[in-house]
């Protein structure tokens, strides 16, 4: 366990991070860039050894999605479950990354795959988590018809997280598209009922509603800059912060 006196300290004790398969893919048009995976590998295992204990629910978009381009035709059911084998090929993935780098880690899975995977058993997580491995989920929810952002809000919950880190490639949210308008301004925390006032689109509605009901904060970051994964859980401003309706909305 790292001496925790000693450089940065973390704001919190549990983590759940949420990773998109999209990001992973780097300027690739499909897959699993290694440079990207090494990058995020990097990071989990710096901010692991500040004593966080943390999980990662990881997408399966660079992959396959329920509802791209490649599924169509498909019965949405079964679109849904292929994508969920995505997820778990970039969570054993991204499990042989971290653990080349001497952290213990465990994939847990929603479906049934003993082969490359734990089943998802709550009890099981939280000790694998106390016990200091990192534990990343798969197979999202195990049900189809939800999306991976709902997989991070549900297991986030069910875990006791005390925040929910939504890594992407943009570095926050902002009051309008800045790829299309240079007036564009990056909110440094924003309400929930903003964010759905002005549809934001920070993640999908399912998911955005049970960390609203379930006062489970936000933090939408960029990860694709080194250190940014340990900056947001030793409490920098970093991204946009989704904050409880009590609070104010500002911008960076």
């Amino acid at each position: 366990m790292a001496d925790k006196s000693a450089g940065p300290r973390p704001a919190y004790k549990r983590v759940l991070l949420k990773i998109s398969g999209e990001a992973l893919m780097g300027d690739a048009a499909y897959g699993v860039n290694p440079e990207v995976l090494a990058l995020v590998a990097d990071q989990i295992v710096e901010t692991a050894r500040l004593g966080v204990e943390l999980a990662v629910v990881v997408g399966g978009g660079n992959i396959f999605r329920g509802v791209s381009e490649s599924a169509k035709g498909m019965d949405r059911s079964s679109a849904d479950y292929v994508g969920m084998l995505a997820t778990v090929m970039n969570a054993v993935s991204l499990q042989e990354a971290i653990e080349k780098r001497g952290m213990p880690t465990r994939v847990m899975s929603a479906i049934d795959i003993q082969q490359l995977a734990e089943p998802y058993i709550r009890r099981r997580a939280m000790r694998h988590l106390e016990k200091g491995r990192v534990v990343i989920f798969a197979a999202g929810t195990g049900n189809p018809f939800f999306t991976t952002d709902t997989a991070a809000a549900l297991r986030a919950m069910e875990i006791g997280a005390d925040i929910l880190l939504k890594a992407t490639k943009v570095d926050g949210v902002y009051d309008k598209d800045p790829r299309k308008h240079a007036d564009a301004r990056r909110y440094l925390q924003v309400r929930f009922t903003d964010a759905l006032r002005q549809d934001l689109k920070v993640m999908d509605a399912t998911a955005f509603a049970l960390c609203r009901d379930n006062e489970m904060g936000i933090v939408v970051f960029d990860m694709t800059t080194r250190g940014n994964i340990q900056r947001v859980v030793c409490g920098d401003p970093v991204g946009t912060t989704i904050v409880k309706d009590h609070l104010a909305t500002t911008f960076a």
